[in-house]
């Protein structure tokens, strides 16, 4: 990290491109539906981070499925199929060159704030989701109860900046059956950018980045929970450059005006999705791209 060698990083157009999954895991009925998609685009030039959120209900009609299926089907087809597929996807919908990528079990992002010592979120709406799901009890029987009342419990978070743990932090970004807004797609991945600034700020506290015990404990996180197709000496290049990019970072969502969603039919398999709004991925991959020269 102190002294890395740049030689074998992937640059390209002066950007580091990352693609970051994340996944319920161990425990979790689906633990390789990715429901946290992020492209990460480090500008080593401007030393700067750009990060887009993309919809884990965007439809890819190739997969016949949605964007968040891509890194289990790839799973299927091999250890490191996963993290191939999720790649070449979120490059067809983004159009832009993504040559690393990491997935990230849910149990890091509760262990990485955790050893921040929490993250303080300003929370721009409050909301109540009475059916956050309840993981390991996905198919509990609820002892014969017809609304499986048993699988879920009560979510609220109050308007306002406040202190999350890992395990709030989680369930404000996961959060999906709160009514009105909040309970819609585009604004969870709102949600998400709001905790990723939120850690930005932790790590930029001396408290945190002097602390040999704090960078300790991220270390054990991120080596436990983690799966990257980088190797060490480009993981350390590229944490350098995002250090020193740390204080330049620009969160992003696509834009709903760029997306559609269309009846809930058969052609999607009964399912809601978004499909891009032109019918082609031109309009957001322009949108990207103009993201990432400003």
């Amino acid at each position: 990290f102190l002294f890395p060698g740049t030689s074998r990083v992937r640059i390209i157009d002066n950007k580091i491109n990352i693609l970051v999954v994340g996944k319920g895991g161990a425990g979790h009925d689906a633990p390789d539906l990715t429901d946290t998609i992020v492209l990460l685009s480090i500008d080593v030039g401007n030393k700067s981070i750009t990060s887009i959120s993309i919809p884990r209900d965007l439809w890819i009609a190739e997969l016949r499925a949605k964007v968040n299926s891509a890194y289990y089907y790839g799973k299927q087809k091999g250890d490191d199929g996963g993290l191939i597929l999720a790649k070449s996807t979120v490059e067809e919908v983004t159009g832009q060159p993504i040559p690393y990528a990491v997935a990230v079990d849910f149990g890091a992002f509760k262990g990485v704030v955790d050893a921040l010592g929490g993250v303080n979120v300003d929370v721009e709406r409050g909301f109540v989701d009475n059916k956050y799901p309840i993981a390991g009890r996905e198919k509990d029987s609820c002892s014969g109860d017809p609304l499986l009342a048993c699988r879920y419990e009560t979510v609220k978070f109050e308007a306002g900046s406040q202190k999350m743990d890992g395990e709030t932090a989680l369930k404000f970004v996961r959060s999906r059956h709160a009514e009105g807004e909040e309970g819609t797609a585009l604004v969870r991945d709102a949600r998400q950018q709001l905790v990723i600034l939120a850690i930005k700020k932790r790590l930029m506290d001396p408290m945190v980045f002097l602390s040999t015990k704090r960078v300790s404990d991220l270390l054990r996180v991120v080596t436990t929970y983690t799966e990257t197709d980088l190797i060490p000496a480009e993981a350390a290049a590229i944490a350098r450059y995002g250090f020193e990019s740390i204080k330049d970072i620009k969160s992003l969502a696509i834009p709903a005006e760029l997306l559609s969603a269309p009846k809930i039919s058969k052609t999607y398999d009964n399912q809601f999705v978004f499909i891009p709004a032109g019918g082609t991925w031109d309009k957001i991959q322009e949108w990207v791209n103009e993201q990432l020269s400003l």
